[in-house]
């Protein structure tokens, strides 16, 4: 008779372990749902910037996140970008931001990620990619960016609009 109890004791106690670790669905991280942590959620309120180099000005929407929070407090920012693989500018900044990488798939067109935590890109072509980012933002229309851009470094400056 003891041994059942202990063994019902036993398996109640795992029952309970169990099921104290079942993931918390207001916790998790779907992509293009909204998620909690907003990596994938424009913020459509107070968070439009203007991109500009040479002659050229895009407008872009930030996300609603920690990391383009910490971002947005850079602003106005001209640094001069690299290119790398004709595909993307990239500069690095001496202090890093907060993350929240994930792989996003694909890469498009106007996307303003950050790579590890201090490597600002913005992308101007689209691409599958096995890389993790951090999405900071978004280029509203992304139509002519590639031909504005060229793949030479540039000169690019970030203000709030």
């Amino acid at each position: 008779m003891k041994l059942s109890l202990v063994i019902i004791f036993s398996l109640l106690f795992l029952s309970a372990g169990f099921a104290s670790c079942v993931e918390d669905p207001s916790q998790t991280s779907i992509p293009g749902a909204g998620n909690t942590n907003g990596n994938d959620t424009l913020n459509p309120r107070g968070s439009k910037m203007k991109i500009s180099f040479g002659t050229s000005t895009f407008t872009a929407t930030l996300y609603d996140n920690a990391s383009a929070t910490a971002f947005k407090a850079l602003l106005p920012l001209t640094i001069n970008m690299r290119d790398l693989n004709s595909n993307e500018k990239y500069y690095d900044f001496s202090a890093g931001l907060p993350t929240n990488a994930a792989n996003p798939g694909t890469i498009k067109n106007g996307d303003l990620m950050l790579y590890g935590s201090r490597t600002l890109v913005l992308f101007y072509k689209t691409f599958p990619t096995p890389y993790s980012y951090t999405r900071l933002g978004r280029v509203n229309d992304p139509e002519g960016l590639a031909a504005a851009l060229g793949s030479r470094d540039v000169t690019v400056t970030f203000e709030l609009e």
